[in-house]
């Protein structure tokens, strides 16, 4: 396993933002302290270039965020005020996953200990997103020849629409989401396979429709590598979440993703997208389960 980090890139953030940041740094302390992986397997990241960026986003937009050229109403949407260690946080996050997809498809299972930024659209940020580290990767692995079909299984409690939006009508990278109905983005858009979840949905029926959608996709996708964003924000106690899932069936959840990737044989890289618990110890323990349970893979 091959882990790679960011969180030593700290982004300046004005008292009482709700974005928790301490958690990159919290999990990352706990899988050195539980000993997943030997120090020479936890990584920092290189900044995503230009190029690698602009296979996924305009040019224009990502001239903007380098220069700091965002309007007072992009940052808002974003959910940061700019900074130049924003721009090299969100650089480095989309690096992460490059490096885990690269660590995947070499045999290893990859994991960012970040990333899953799925609201960035081509050209703008939104939903403490700035670049669309899942978008960016696929087709990084599809121009480095290392993939040429990716699936993205997108598990956060929001829908992936800047995701959806970006790869629209490209059918080498298929695109499944499973989500609240009635959460934010308030105005979805179309992934290749979306499963809209009530308000209230738990455990068993949250995991029902998973195993269904994942038979689907996989049987669809024909995928050669599988980035899979696993949010801990269908947590029961997650203040922007709406679903009643608890750890336990968050962890059945990893458990079925990694079983089928892994019956199917495709390479598996991980991201963590979202999580918002009351308790930032929840957030930081689903995360790390999701982590320690990839070790064994």
């Amino acid at each position: 396993m091959q882990i790679y980090y960011s969180d030593t890139f700290v982004l300046p953030l004005p008292p009482g933002h709700r974005f928790p940041m301490q958690k990159y740094a919290l999990l990352r302390e706990r899988v050195v302290a539980a000993g997943i992986v030997p120090p020479t397997a936890l990584r920092v990241p290189h900044a995503a270039r230009d190029a690698e960026l602009a296979r996924a986003h305009e040019p224009a937009y990502i001239r903007r965020v380098q220069t700091g050229e965002l309007t007072a109403e992009e940052q808002r949407r974003i959910g940061f005020p700019w900074s130049p260690q924003m721009v090299e946080r969100s650089r480095r996050s989309a690096g992460a996953t490059i490096a885990a997809c690269r660590a995947a498809l070499a045999g290893e299972v990859g994991v960012n200990l970040a990333g899953g930024t799925h609201h960035a659209f081509a050209d703008c940020g939104a939903g403490y997103c700035v670049f669309n580290d899942s978008a960016v990767a696929a087709r990084a692995m599809q121009a480095e020849g290392r993939a040429r079909r990716v699936a993205i299984i997108d598990c956060d409690v929001h829908q992936g629409d800047g995701t959806a939006a970006i790869l629209a009508g490209d059918e080498t990278i298929f695109t499944f989401s499973i989500h609240g109905a009635n959460n934010f983005p308030f105005r979805k858009q179309r992934s290749d396979l979306d499963i809209e979840l009530p308000d209230g949905t738990g455990d068993d029926a949250y995991l029902d429709a998973l195993e269904q959608g994942l038979r689907q996709a996989l049987a669809s996708a024909r995928a050669e590598l599988v980035i899979y964003l696993a949010g801990a924000d269908p947590y029961f106690d997650d203040r922007l979440g709406r679903l009643t899932l608890t750890k336990a069936g968050l962890a059945e959840r990893d458990r079925l993703v990694y079983h089928y990737t892994r019956r199917a044989g495709i390479p598996l890289a991980i991201t963590m997208a979202g999580g918002y618990a009351r308790r930032i110890e929840d957030t930081v323990d689903i995360h790390f389960q999701t982590v320690a349970a990839a070790a064994d893979l």
